[in-house]
């Protein structure tokens, strides 16, 4: 039997104030299967946020992987081993043809942080843009291109956030008009840069603007802002943490289905299906300027049971057909969201297995973020495990494990319609 209210002043007690957890009646978990968890009563709970256990919880090929090589051997890469560098050319043989040299590392915050650094590495400038509604990690460095909580002593006057774009209240005035206004808005922070004496490194983005809302963008919407950084002769950073790996069902990478190609790119999460390891991609001359510049070890980084467990990751995406499996419940789950009716639903939006439904209260697109925690919470009542994102925290966030299937999706679907239904509006 759980007591969670022990569970919660241990937290307090011994790791500090404010610890966050999901939910206000938090779920205290002992095991998982794959989209499937467990709490210590033996309840269990349909999965439907969790990209850190990408290939689905203890997924026993991922398990065996790590438990056979940490038996072997696990140290660092100032010894040679094999096991980091089979991986890199499986990995970077699904890249674009110049993203050949890979970093790795422990977490997508230390990947976003490496990129950054790249960026001053190979543009001699420290300038970076993000947009304003997102989240790239929490070092020092990159917790300035992070929207979530101004950091201490305000932003980095060499960080500058851009208005991100969005579905329902688009820049510039309309869908049409938005790819321009985003590059404006680019274009006019890099202007700043110069100005100021800063000059410009790097624009950081998620290619599918995840923590953005995920807004229905048409192809080709980066192409823009693409020409506006390679005129200014800085890099595109892409964050694959939460795109990457198949999720959207199309492409395996984000920016594949966004139609551009990065100067680098960072992935970290989904990588080792909850192993910490996380990893940066780049152009050779790119990796050859920072490592000259910053002399960069980082001892966890590309151990044997950290490549390990990505490749096993990677053979699993493969052999079990996962990208096809977002591509073909994540249609399907697409199609049942549609099919909900409520006055707050705004738009039902996604790709692959990245769905979710911007709910707003009116006809002028105000944001019902009050409402979408209370659908999360009974959600959660209901053993069902969800989130939200957006500017307002008004859009349900449905990105389940890969191994998700049409009868899981029915399951939360037909949970959601009723929770709908008994909400007033």
């Amino acid at each position: 039997m759980s007591d969670t209210k022990a569970l919660l002043a241990r937290r307090a007690r011994l790791l500090g104030p404010n610890m966050p957890t999901f939910y206000n009646d938090p779920v205290h978990l002992v095991r998982g299967e794959g989209a499937w968890l467990w709490d210590a009563d033996g309840t269990r709970y349909l999965d439907c946020y969790n990209n850190v256990a990408h290939v689905g919880h203890a997924h026993p090929k991922v398990v065996e992987a790590i438990s056979s090589q940490a038996a072997l051997l696990n140290t660092h890469t100032r010894y040679l081993h094999e096991g980091i560098l089979d991986y890199g050319e499986r990995l970077v043989a699904k890249m674009a043809p110049d993203l050949s040299t890979m970093i790795m590392v422990c977490t997508g915050s230390e990947a976003n942080d490496v990129a950054l650094r790249m960026g001053r590495a190979v543009t001699g400038k420290c300038g970076f843009i993000a947009t304003d509604n997102t989240y790239h990690g929490n070092t020092a460095l990159v917790s300035q291109m992070s929207s979530r909580k101004a950091p201490i002593g305000g932003y980095s006057q060499n960080v500058k956030l851009v208005p991100s774009p969005d579905s329902l209240r688009p820049l510039g005035g309309s869908a049409q008009a938005q790819a321009r206004a985003f590059a404006h808005h680019v274009s006019r922070a890099i202007e700043g840069f110069e100005e100021e004496g800063f000059g410009f490194a790097a624009l950081i983005l998620d290619p599918f603007f995840v923590n953005e809302g995920f807004p229905k963008l048409p192809q080709g919407f980066l192409d823009p802002v693409m020409q506006v950084v390679k005129r200014a002769k800085g890099l595109v950073i892409a964050d694959e943490v939460q795109p990457g790996f198949g999720r959207l069902g199309s492409n395996f990478w984000g920016y594949e289905r966004a139609g551009i190609t990065p100067d680098i790119v960072t992935m970290g999460k989904p990588m080792g299906n909850g192993h910490p390891v996380a990893a940066v991609i780049a152009r050779p001359e790119i990796t050859a300027a920072f490592r000259n510049a910053f002399g960069y070890f980082n001892t966890f980084g590309g151990n044997p049971v950290s490549a390990a467990a990505a490749m096993a990751v990677l053979e699993v995406i493969e052999t079990e057909g996962l990208i096809e499996n977002a591509a073909n419940v994540g249609g399907y789950l697409q199609q049942r969201l549609n099919a909900i009716r409520h006055p707050y639903i705004g738009e039902v939006r996604g790709a692959g297995l990245m769905q979710g439904i911007e709910f707003v209260t009116n006809d002028v697109m105000d944001e019902a973020g009050d409402f979408t925690a209370n659908v999360v919470e009974a959600m959660r009542q209901k053993n069902v495990l969800l989130g939200r994102t957006g500017r307002g925290g008004n859009i349900l966030k449905i990105r389940p494990p890969m191994c998700f299937s049409r009868e899981q999706a029915d399951q939360l679907v037909d949970t959601l319609e009723g929770i709908l239904a008994d909400l007033p509006a």
